[in-house]
C-alpha cells in the first residue's frame, strides 16, 4: 500500500494548493522584514551559490547554474556593479578571477537573515502555544524531506 494510498487524491490536491499558497504567504511576509535589493532570480542564485561554497570564476559558477559563461558574465557583471560580488585573480593562474561575496553585502545578508529569523522566533512565540512549537518542529522535518524530493 503506497502512502498516498491513506488519503485520497483530492484531499492530497487540495493539501497541495493549501500548502503552496501558505508558505507563498510566509515567504513574502518573511521578505517584507528586511530591505532586499532587487535582485533577479539568477542573480539571488549566484549570490546564494557564493554564499554557501564560497569564491568561484565565472565558469564554475556557470557549469554550476547550467547556463553559458556569457549569460554569466552578465549576470557577475550586475551582481559586481551593485557592490555584491567582487574578484580577485587566482594566484595559481592569474587568467581567471576567483569571485566572492564583498563584506559589506555579506554583512547585509546577514542583518537581513537575522531581521527575518527575529520577526519569525516572534511570530511563533506569539502565535503559538508550546505544543503547536513541537508540532511545527515535526511538519519541518517533513517540509525538508518535500524539499530533497
Amino acid at each position: 500500500m503506497s502512502k498516498a494510498s491513506h488519503a485520497s487524491e483530492s484531499q492530497l490536491t487540495g493539501l497541495a494548493g493549501e500548502l503552496r499558497v501558505v508558505l507563498g504567504k510566509l515567504l513574502r511576509r518573511l521578505r517584507e522584514q528586511a530591505d532586499a535589493a532587487d535582485f533577479t532570480n539568477a542573480q539571488k542564485s549566484v549570490l546564494l551559490r557564493l554564499e554557501r561554497d564560497g569564491p568561484a570564476t565565472v565558469s564554475m559558477l556557470a557549469r554550476a547554474e547550467g547556463v553559458r559563461p556569457q549569460s554569466m558574465r552578465i549576470t557577475v557583471a550586475a551582481l559586481e556593479a551593485a557592490g555584491a560580488v567582487s574578484g580577485k585573480p587566482d594566484p595559481k593562474d592569474g587568467r581567471q578571477t576567483f569571485l566572492s561575496l564583498t563584506p559589506s553585502f555579506l554583512k547585509l545578508v546577514k542583518t537581513g537573515r537575522a531581521a527575518r529569523e527575529d520577526w519569525l522566533f516572534r511570530a511563533l512565540a506569539a502565535q503559538l502555544a508550546p505544543r503547536e512549537h513541537e508540532q511545527l518542529a515535526a511538519a519541518v522535518k517533513l517540509l525538508s524531506r518535500l524539499a530533497d524530493f
